[in-house]
């Protein structure tokens, strides 16, 4: 039995160029909002980027922007009322780990999650950035940040190796986000390493 992640593929597949672009938008805005379309975002992405390679910025771009808007809907509802909210949605021990999530590691606590696949909790963390007050320029870097990693590497992947970075995402999914996440954390402590040892030792003028 076919997914709905897969009847939505198929539906939106031959939307190229603009359409497709915008299609992709409005699916990754309410993904990131108030619906739960697990996978089809990446999914097209591959599927659109190795039809037309060409268009693969702009597929990825799109993306970005959508999921980026439907995070901020959630963000702002955050604001507004989302202790409320969490508090009839989730746990008190869930709510708890969320808060020192976002305690310990900031903003990472957002680029994180936006990185990892389903099941992966991911609006937990909107609401919560909300509702604990992130700055919305902070949080914005984040889902950029995020998401745009994600989604441009997906289409760089797609352009490189054809069907068979399809075949690899359909199959191992999970692997594929937890490594996209390494090679992130990895360059970004590689980042704050350097630039702390060059604070300690600025060269000599």
């Amino acid at each position: 039995m076919k997914t709905i992640a897969l009847y939505i593929q198929e539906f939106f597949l031959e939307l190229t160029g603009a359409a497709g672009g915008w299609t992709l938008l409005f699916i990754a805005l309410f993904d990131s909002s108030f619906l739960s379309l697990p996978e089809v975002n990446d999914l097209l992405i591959v599927r659109l980027s190795i039809k037309s390679p060409d268009s693969m910025l702009y597929y990825c771009s799109m993306t970005t922007i959508g999921s980026i808007m439907g995070c901020l809907t959630l963000f702002y509802v955050g604001r507004k009322g989302g202790t409320l909210l969490l508090k009839k949605k989730f746990a008190p021990q869930r709510l708890e780990g969320v808060s020192q999530w976002y305690r310990r590691f900031g903003v990472l606590a957002v680029i994180i999650p936006s990185i990892l696949p389903p099941p992966t909790p991911f609006k937990i963390f909107v609401l919560s950035a909300g509702a604990l007050k992130m700055s919305p320029v902070k949080f914005i870097f984040a889902i950029t940040v995020g998401r745009g990693f994600r989604y441009f590497l997906e289409g760089y992947l797609a352009v490189q190796y054809g069907n068979q970075a399809l075949d690899y995402m359909h199959q191992n999914y999970p692997t594929f986000a937890w490594g996209l996440l390494a090679i992130l954390l990895l360059g970004m402590f590689t980042f704050l390493f350097i630039r702390k040892f060059y604070l300690a030792h600025p060269p000599a003028k």
